[in-house]
C-alpha cells in the first residue's frame, strides 16, 4: 500500500513539474497537432502566418484572374470603382470556399485587394467559417 501511495505521489509531482517547465518555456501544455492549413480560421495569427509561408513555397494558384496582375503593387486605397469592380466580378464568380485561398493568391502575387471590397470579402470568409 505504501508503494502505491509513493508511486501516485511521484506521478503527481512529475505532472506538476512538466506543467511548470512548459509554462516557463512558453510552450503550451496542450499541443495542437493540426498542421493542416485548411483548419486555419483566422483567429490564430501564427497559423495564418505559417500557412502563408507554406503557400509561398508552392506554385501560385490562379482563379481565372490573370488580368488582375496589371495592378501588382498598387496600394489598396488607390483603385477606382471600375477597377474594384473587376476584382468584385472575380470574387463573386468563384465558390465561397475559394475566397480565402484567392486572397492568399492575390497576396503572393503582390496584389492588394481594393478597399472597396475588403468588408465584403471578409464577410464571405467569416460566413463560411460559421
Amino acid at each position: 500500500m505504501f508503494y502505491c501511495i509513493l508511486l501516485f505521489l511521484l506521478i503527481i509531482v512529475a505532472i506538476i513539474g512538466k506543467a511548470i517547465y512548459n509554462k516557463g518555456t512558453g510552450e503550451s501544455v496542450i499541443n495542437n497537432a493540426s498542421s493542416d492549413c485548411s483548419s486555419c480560421d483566422g483567429s490564430n495569427s501564427k497559423c495564418e502566418q505559417e500557412c502563408m509561408m507554406e503557400a509561398a513555397t508552392k506554385d501560385i494558384v490562379y482563379f481565372d484572374d490573370e488580368e488582375l496582375d496589371v495592378y501588382k503593387g498598387r496600394p489598396s486605397d488607390c483603385y477606382t470603382d471600375d477597377e474594384a469592380a473587376l476584382f468584385s466580378e472575380v470574387m463573386y464568380t468563384m465558390r465561397q470556399d475559394e475566397v480565402k485561398e484567392w486572397c492568399r493568391s492575390l497576396t503572393l502575387r503582390g496584389l492588394n485587394l481594393p478597399d472597396q471590397l475588403k468588408d465584403e470579402c471578409y464577410m464571405l470568409i467569416e460566413e463560411l467559417g460559421n
